[in-house]
C-alpha cells in the first residue's frame, strides 16, 4: 500500500478498516442523562461486545485487516511530551470547571502507565465516585451538583465513521454535533498526527475539527473517484459542506462533485448513511420515507475557489444515473416498501449497509423484510447480530471506517 489512506468508492474491496470495541463506557450510561449523551436506551455491554466481536470476525474471514481505534490512540502516544500533551488536551475539553480538579485528574491519568489503559480510561469518562475527594469549587460545578460524573463517558464511540471520514487518500477530521463527541475527535487527530503508519506521510486534511460548522462522518459517502455525497441533517450544516467541498477542489484530490443531500433535521434519520447506501456499482438502499422531499444539489468547482451550487430538479434515481455515468439506478427500499416495516427497520438500521465488495454488504439480522429485498435484487449479505448494538442508532456503516478500499476497474 503505497498510501495509508485509498477510499474513491462506497464499495470497492475493503482491505483495511478501523473499530472501537465498546467498552466499559457503556455501563457509565445512566437513564436520566440519555440525551444529554445522544443515547435512547442502554445497551448490555457483555452481549454488544459479543456482537461487536462476530461483527470483526465476519470482516476478518472476508479477509478484511481489522484495526482498533483505541490501539492506534495508544500506539500514537510515542513519547512522554505527545502523552502529556494528549492528557492536557484531553482535560482541556472536559468540560471541569475547577482548576483544582482538573490538576488532581491530570495526577490520576499521568500515574497510569500503560498507553492503552489510559486511552480505555478517557473513553470510559471519570465519575465522582472515583474521586472522594472531590470538591465544589466552581459555579459550574454547583449547577451540577447533583451530575454523576466529572468527565463525561464518550458512549458513541463504537461509530468510528463519525468523528472523521476518509476520502480519497485524505481525511475529513470532524467538527461534532454535540460536546459530548467533539471530544472523540482528539482520537483521530492523534492517530493522523502521531502513529508510524500515518505520520508524515502526508494524509491531506480536508476537514478540520477547530472548524466552528458541524459535519459528521455518518453524512459522507464517496460514490466514486468523481462524487462525493453529503447529508444536510440533524448533523450536519450547509456551511460545513462548502467548507468542505472547497478544501476537496483546491487539494486536488481527484474530486470534482459534491452532491448535497438535505435530508432535514431529524433524530430518527441522523445521518445521511442511516437513510442511503451504495452497495454495488447501480444500487443503493434508501428509507421510502426521504422520498418525496429529497432535494439535491451539485456543488462543483467554478475557479478561483469559487463553487458553483445548482439545485438538481429531476429523480433520485436520474441525479444518481447522470453523476456516477449510468444508464440507470436501483433504489431497494427499506421495509421492501411497507411503510409499517419501513420504519421499523429504518430505526433498527435497516438501510445501514457495510459494502465490502462491489454486491456484497454486511447488515443486521433482525431487519428481514429488508434484507429479503436485497438479496432478491441479487446482493449477497452477510449476517451479524446487533440486538445490543443497534440500541446507539446504527448499524455496520456507522460502526466501520475504512482506511483503505482497492480502487474499483469499472
Amino acid at each position: 500500500m503505497s498510501k495509508p489512506i485509498n477510499v474513491f468508492s462506497e464499495i470497492g474491496k475493503l482491505k483495511t478498516v478501523m473499530l472501537h470495541r465498546p467498552g466499559k463506557e457503556l455501563e457509565n450510561l445512566m437513564p436520566d442523562y440519555l440525551e444529554r449523551l445522544l443515547f435512547d436506551d442502554i445497551p448490555f455491554l457483555e452481549q454488544a461486545q459479543k456482537e461487536h466481536d462476530n461483527f470483526a470476525e465476519v470482516l476478518q474471514k472476508k479477509g478484511v485487516e481489522v484495526v482498533y481505534l483505541e490501539d492506534l490512540v495508544a500506539e500514537s502516544l510515542t513519547n512522554e511530551e505527545i502523552r502529556i500533551q494528549f492528557i492536557d488536551q484531553y482535560l482541556s475539553e472536559a468540560g471541569i470547571g475547577s482548576h483544582a480538579v482538573k490538576e488532581k485528574i491530570k495526577e490520576m491519568l499521568t500515574a497510569i502507565k500503560d498507553e492503552r489503559e489510559l486511552v480505555d480510561k478517557t473513553i470510559a469518562g471519570i465519575q465522582k465516585a472515583e474521586m472522594p475527594e472531590y470538591n465544589v469549587e466552581s459555579l459550574t460545578d454547583m449547577m451540577e451538583s447533583d451530575y454523576p460524573f466529572i468527565i463525561d463517558p464518550m458512549p458513541n464511540l463504537y461509530f468510528t465513521r463519525d468523528n472523521f471520514a476518509t476520502m480519497g487518500n485524505g481525511v475529513s477530521l470532524n467538527h461534532m454535533y454535540s460536546v459530548t463527541r467533539q471530544r472523540e475527535t482528539i482520537y483521530g487527530q492523534y492517530i493522523f498526527d502521531y502513529h508510524p503508519r500515518f505520520a508524515g506521510k502526508e494524509v491531506p486534511k480536508v476537514y478540520d475539527r477547530n472548524n466552528t460548522t458541524r459535519i459528521e462522518g455518518g453524512d459522507e459517502l464517496v460514490l466514486s473517484k468523481d462524487v462525493l455525497a453529503v447529508g444536510l441533517s440533524q448533523r450536519t450544516e450547509a456551511a460545513s459542506i462548502e467548507k468542505l467541498a472547497k478544501n476537496i477542489f483546491e487539494q486536488e484530490l481527484g474530486f470534482n462533485c459534491v452532491l448535497a443531500f438535505n435530508i432535514g433535521e431529524y433524530r430518527k434519520f441522523m445521518h445521511l448513511d442511516t437513510v442511503f447506501t451504495m452497495i454495488d456499482y447501480d444500487k443503493f438502499t434508501i428509507h421510502p420515507e426521504i422520498e418525496g422531499a429529497l432535494e439535491v444539489y451539485s456543488i462543483t468547482p467554478k475557479g478561483n475557489g469559487e463553487l458553483k451550487i445548482t439545485r438538481e430538479e429531476d429523480t433520485l434515481e436520474h441525479i444518481l444515473a447522470k453523476y456516477l455515468n449510468l444508464d440507470s439506478v436501483q433504489l431497494i427500499r427499506c421495509g421492501d416498501g411497507n411503510i409499517t416495516a419501513a420504519a421499523r427497520e429504518q430505526w433498527n438500521d435497516g438501510s445501514n449497509t457495510l459494502t465490502i465488495a462491489p454486491g456484497e454488504v454486511i447488515v443486521y439480522d433482525r431487519n428481514t423484510v429488508t434484507n429479503k429485498a436485497l438479496e432478491r435484487a441479487g446482493v449477497k449479505l452477510n449476517y451479524i447480530p446487533g440486538s445490543e448494538l443497534v440500541r446507539g442508532r446504527g448499524g455496520p456503516r456507522c460502526m466501520s471506517m475504512p482506511l483503505y478500499r482497492e480502487d474499483l476497474t469499472k
